[in-house]
């Protein structure tokens, strides 16, 4: 009978995988709670068939390899990639586009390179990025416009099923807009920025309502800090770098997306606190980390400027995802006994 080898060290502390796992499901629920009042059911529905979608996905894949499945299950990995797809899907998205990306995050960009701890890149942002570039108009034409901007109730339980399984055009045009980046972006260098804000997007709020969803976010984000689950490195690194990138860059406000917009719209915070501080993607070293963080930060704010997509945080963090063991090599503290950190590639690690 085959054997389940685990590395040392031995010992049991509380800080397990699965309870940090469920501690980041947890800090997402304001986030969620939000959107789901804002822009309706869709987000909600999306992330539990996310949810389903990885967790059937790992499990295939888990029997394939002959692992114990409720053993690597019961980690809540697989869990968090889905929840996160969710949240950062088009809340009308149909539904073959959540299955799709979940199903490619965890086979693809998980398992086939051996299951936790071994993905390069961040499994939930490879989903987001493969549908984003393969399936343009779905993921460009199904977000929600909140109730405060369209002036009407959310769409029902059932009509927003019925949206992302039969894919009713007519009925999903009623509740979709242009998110408040996507609008800013193709308007600010036609208008002012006075003109811009009167768009149907923001209808007089700030960002449409995206400040709220940013703003539960954020609140999850301290959540974590305060847990000790993440540290302040990576998020805050990259919330000043977008900010100051915006205040330099961007201080024209009749040519360039201002400050406010950049932090409290899109997945700015969600990306912060949940996508971009990934254990295993991420730079461990605490230099690295604020240096993976800051070049996210600044990436976010070329990509949204200069770029094609109006939001950046998928793609920002897969090209920091590309240096991270880099910028852990060369950042190593000094280990006890030593006079001087052993940094920079050695022969050996080719």
């Amino acid at each position: 009978m085959a054997l389940l080898t685990l590395s040392s060290p031995h010992t049991r502390g509380t800080n397990r995988t699965s309870r940090i796992m469920a501690t980041v499901a947890l800090a997402t629920l304001p986030g969620l709670a939000v959107m789901t009042w804002l822009f309706g059911y869709g987000t909600l529905i999306n992330t539990v068939l996310a949810i389903v979608t990885a967790l059937l996905s790992e499990a295939i894949v888990l029997k394939m390899r002959r692992y114990p499945v409720s053993f690597f299950l019961k980690d809540n990995t697989a869990l968090v990639t889905g929840l996160l797809l969710g949240l950062a899907l088009p809340p009308l998205a149909p539904w073959w586009i959540t299955v799709f990306a979940t199903a490619f995050s965890i086979i693809f960009a998980k398992q086939i390179y051996g299951g936790i701890g071994n993905n390069p890149f961040n499994p939930a942002m490879v989903g987001y990025a493969l549908v984003l570039i393969s399936f343009p108009v779905q993921m460009t034409t199904n977000w929600a416009v909140s109730f405060q901007v369209s002036g009407q109730d959310v769409a029902s339980f059932s009509d927003t099923l019925s949206m992302i399984f039969a894919s009713a055009p007519g009925m999903t045009d009623a509740y979709t807009g242009a998110t408040p980046l996507d609008q800013d972006k193709h308007l600010i260098g036609q208008q002012t920025s006075e003109q811009v804000l009167q768009a149907s997007t923001f209808n007089g709020w700030l960002n449409g309502g995206w400040e709220w969803v940013n703003l539960a976010f954020l609140a999850g984000g301290l959540f974590l800090l305060a847990r000790k689950i993440i540290t302040w490195h990576i998020p805050i690194s990259m919330l000043v770098a977008l900010a100051v990138c915006s205040l330099v860059l961007g201080w024209d406000a009749d040519a360039y997306t201002p400050v406010t917009l950049h932090m409290l719209s899109g997945a700015t915070m969600l990306g912060a606190f949940f996508i971009a501080t990934d254990p295993v993607s991420a730079s461990t070293t605490p230099t690295g980390k604020i240096i993976y963080g800051t070049g996210i930060g600044i990436l976010v704010y070329l990509i949204r400027t200069w770029g094609a997509y109006p939001d950046a945080v998928a793609f920002a963090v897969l090209l920091m995802n590309f240096t991270a063991p880099f910028i852990d090599a060369y950042t190593q503290p000094r280990s006890y006994g030593h006079k001087k950190a052993k940094r920079g590639l050695k022969s050996g690690d080719q």
